[in-house]
């Protein structure tokens, strides 16, 4: 599997890795990356990075084909050497709003029992589009059973099937317009439970917190028409 810090631990604030690949005026690919390239509607890390007698300012973070994170430095310097050790540092307060955002989307999910159509992750709010028809007739009722779910100190856990589980459970895939994230073969999932009950399970790449606790009360904001049957739903943090 790829090496991806920012899945075996979303808090690590900073880590250490040698320089993999440089690609020249694109960026460079370490052997381990703590920070999460842009994908799933999830933005990217951003932060330093930090070599024996320089540092570089990290402005975007791609993935690759093969799922690496190709980082993008404010400059690419011409003495680097392949192999070289870096300390790689996320702006953590900017991972941490991501990752209280990104899960409190999949509790929407939740409340929202419909197909999603499409999301975007923000720091100070985000969305997630659905396949809905018809219009929500009070937001306040959506609002309450969000932070109600919320409240609960659901806990959340990674885990991975195969290509060939999923296919035979299509109704974990909860979006209509973002693949399920794979890494040689294998998919990743979100679930988010109780110490009884399992609340959500569905494919995704993004960094979430460990308890549903840490997210803060969420408003919904507008909610908007995009569409003979989509609607938008806008959350922020109160």
């Amino acid at each position: 599997m790829t090496h991806n810090l920012f899945w075996e631990d979303p808090y690590k604030k900073q880590a250490s890795s040698c320089l993999e690949t440089i690609i020249e005026e694109e960026g460079l690919i370490f052997e381990k990356s703590l920070f999460y390239p842009t994908s799933g509607g999830q933005p990217c890390d951003l932060g330093m990075i930090e070599f024996e007698n320089f540092s570089l300012k990290v402005v975007n973070v791609k993935k690759t084909a093969t799922g690496k994170a190709l980082i993008v430095p404010d400059f690419i310097p011409d003495n680097l050497k392949l192999g070289e050790p870096a300390k790689q540092i996320i702006d953590w307060d900017l991972r941490y709003k991501h990752m209280r955002m990104h899960t409190a989307l999949h509790l929407l999910s939740v409340v929202i029992p419909l197909p999603v159509t499409g999301g975007q992750i923000g720091s100070a709010k985000s969305r997630l589009d659905f396949n809905m028809p018809d219009a929500i007739s009070d937001k306040q009722i959506i609002e309450d059973k969000l932070n109600n779910l919320i409240s609960n100190d659901l806990f959340t856990e990674q885990l991975w099937i195969t290509e060939e589980e999923l296919e035979k459970k299509p109704e974990l895939v909860k979006t209509m317009s973002v693949s399920p994230p794979k890494n040689s073969g294998d998919i990743r999932l979100i679930c988010i439970k109780s110490k009884k009950d399992q609340v959500d399970l569905q494919p995704c790449g993004g960094t979430h917190i460990k308890n549903t606790s840490e997210i803060g009360r969420i408003v919904i904001g507008k909610i908007e028409k995009k569409g003979k049957n989509n609607r938008r739903v806008n959350i922020h943090f109160d």
